[in-house]
């Protein structure tokens, strides 16, 4: 007797093309493997009731402590002007009261080509924000390739896309061996070439704070923090770099803490001269938003922002 299909019989039809080719069939138009490619979804969480009982800022790791109105207003300032750019906002509802880091959406998700890792934060004060992000993706179809898990830890700012076959990952006080090794294999498997491991100096969050690229050919370093591996790297590849010099307006407006709109193209914080005149100077079209009281939780533009889909830089 010939076999039926469900056992491998004459009407078989085998799965061959890989998950790539077949997502915007099976899961949707998803994926992001630059930082500067065309945005057209993201991630984000409006700040909600968990910034409203804060009594210890610096127990939070925040910077100071800020006005929890003013902050939304500015978030969704912020959200308005990816709208008005042709960016499509998606939302992470829920998140647990005690939780009011959540707005930091690069640190708990990494897009890929092919799908979404799942961070693991490496903090108590963040443990299980990452719950939320997952229920999220779910719910808009994006894959979840993996979670990190067992002890390692890995935050998604500590990975910077050159293109969609080289990237930077670093370890540092957030991504421990364990998780940026997990992080490591996965990449590699779904064909990723080139993952530079660099560490991050002492007192340094995330490497997304000390390089950003905002062109085929463009980044911006902060001399004496950026690892050295990577401006080899970048240089080596043909890449200008602009460098940091106001350190203050640097550590207190987070101008490199930026997100393009597309090649050329960012939208960066008010508030930053001195490196708005360089991004201009280099031929980079500047759109600016205030996030000032935002940036008192501790993190810019970048880090409230999760990649959902970018087109593949030209």
């Amino acid at each position: 007797m010939s076999l039926t299909a469900a056992y491998g019989g004459p009407k078989w039809s085998p799965r061959t093309r890989p998950l790539r080719d077949e997502l915007p069939d099976v899961w949707g138009s998803w994926g992001a493997g630059s930082e500067h490619g065309k945005l057209r979804a993201v991630l984000l969480r409006r700040p909600g009731p968990e910034l409203d009982n804060i009594t210890d800022y610096d127990a939070m790791q925040m910077r100071a402590g800020l006005d929890a109105d003013l902050a939304r207003s500015q978030h969704d300032a912020m959200a308005d002007a990816y709208e008005a750019h042709g960016v499509h906002v998606h939302y992470v509802d829920h998140a647990a009261a005690d939780k009011p880091n959540a707005m930091f959406m690069r640190d708990l998700m990494l897009m890929t080509p092919e799908g979404a890792i799942i961070s693991r934060p490496a903090s108590t004060v963040r443990a299980g924000e990452e719950r939320y992000v997952a229920e999220a993706l779910a719910r808009l179809g994006v894959p979840i390739l993996m979670t990190v898990h067992g002890s390692g830890t890995f935050e998604g700012a500590d990975v910077a896309w050159v293109d969609d076959s080289f990237c930077f990952l670093a370890e540092g006080l957030r991504t421990n061996t364990g998780g940026a090794d997990q992080v490591e294999r996965m990449l590699r498997e779904i064909g990723v070439e080139t993952v530079v491991r660099v560490q991050l100096p002492w007192g340094a969050m995330h490497l997304d704070g000390l390089l950003s690229i905002i062109d085929n050919d463009l980044a911006v370093v902060w001399p004496r923090r950026t690892p050295f591996a990577v401006v080899s790297a970048l240089l080596e590849r043909g890449f200008r770099i602009i460098e940091v010099e106001d350190e203050d307006e640097a550590h207190h407006r987070l101008p490199m803490n930026l997100v393009a709109l597309e090649p050329g193209k960012v939208l960066m914080p008010t508030g930053a001269p001195n490196m708005r005149e360089k991004y201009a100077r280099a031929g980079v079209e500047c759109v600016e938003v205030e996030v000032g009281e935002l940036i008192k939780a501790g993190g810019g533009i970048h880090c409230m922002t999760g990649f959902l889909r970018r087109d593949p830089p030209a």
